[in-house]
């Protein structure tokens, strides 16, 4: 098989493993470098921008009409918003060149997409000139969730941000919380020193500086927006997709691709979250990926597949895993 035949969603997907066993780490790498994988390869960019744009900006417009506190920005955080506006945009437009145009002249900028038809011209800084604010368009534009931490008092700071497609956590809760606080809850991190290790790696961040790194769990269906906010409607599929027969179909490998970035202006540190699904039939698809997930799955300890919520099906997912060879 080769990746020439299988579809852009198979050949662009960051899988996240690369040995047989799974532990908590840093994982953090350069950005922009080109990673190779099985079945093709992703990473070019900071930002990414595949078949699902116009299909993932109207779901997180929909997710915003229903639920506004998606959006959150804490009042000292102004200028770190208008500031991730203002490094972005001139990112996606180096992504999608043709179908974007932007221009500045002094704080005066001018931005159009049409691919989301979109026209607008505003003022850096100035508030009233972008009803909504930078968080919003920024969201409107790129399939990226934004968070923004302020760094004082020796630490890191949830302090604005813009999250539709969470993984069991809440950008309405989590506002305002510190670096150690948001990941309180993971299991053997703080033991291990994880987490303090990587807040103190991005607080020596340089201004312009970009890393990123990859998170996962898995997801059952297509459904990207899996926030606290919303558990009522997807946690039973949990238990439920065991004794499903579509199970290959409806549970997907979810992988974040995290880039963290230094922001010049504000010194904030901005963290984009990419969310990318690909189905256990999809990925069985790539012989090594299919192997290497159903080792991992199998081989993760109890409390880490209970905190990722995989503990209902994993066996599942294991025994299908082995047995489509």
């Amino acid at each position: 098989m080769t990746a020439v035949l299988l579809p852009e969603r198979t050949t662009r997907f960051p899988f996240p493993f690369a040995a047989d066993s799974y532990r908590y780490s840093t994982n953090v790498e350069p950005a922009r470098r080109v990673a190779a994988t099985e079945a093709g390869t992703w990473g070019a960019g900071v930002l990414d921008v595949d078949g699902e744009y116009a299909t993932e900006l109207a779901l997180r417009r929909e997710v915003l009409a229903a639920d506004p506190t998606r959006c959150q920005q804490l009042p000292h955080m102004r200028v770190a918003a208008w500031d991730a506006l203002t490094t972005l945009l001139p990112e996606l437009a180096a992504t999608l060149p043709g179908v974007t145009a932007l221009r500045v002249r002094g704080d005066r900028w001018s931005w159009r997409n049409d691919l989301t038809a979109t026209s607008t011209s505003f003022t850096v800084g100035d508030d009233d000139s972008l009803p909504g604010g930078p968080l919003a368009l920024l969201g409107s534009q790129i399939q990226e969730d934004v968070v923004l931490l302020d760094q004082r008092e020796g630490s890191l700071w949830a302090d604005a941000g813009l999250v539709t497609f969470a993984a069991d956590w809440s950008m309405g809760f989590d506002v305002g919380m510190r670096f150690l606080e948001v990941h309180g809850p993971v299991p053997r991190v703080h033991e291990a020193g994880v987490v303090q290790r990587a807040e103190q790696f991005l607080m020596r961040l340089q201004p312009g500086q970009e890393y990123r790194r990859t998170n996962w769990t898995m997801t059952v269906d297509r459904r990207l927006d899996t926030s606290t906010e919303t558990y009522p409607v997807w946690a039973r599929d949990r238990r439920l997709v065991v004794d499903d027969p579509a199970l290959p179909d409806r549970l997907h490998l979810r992988v974040e691709v995290q880039h963290l970035i230094r922001l010049g202006v504000s010194n904030a540190v901005c963290f984009l979250i990419r969310t990318y699904l690909l189905s256990l039939r999809e990925l069985a698809a790539v012989p090594a990926w299919r192997r290497r997930l159903g080792v991992v799955l199998a081989e993760l300890p109890e409390d880490v597949a209970e905190y990722k919520g995989l503990s209902r099906f994993r066996g599942a997912a294991v025994d299908w895993l082995r047995a489509a060879d």
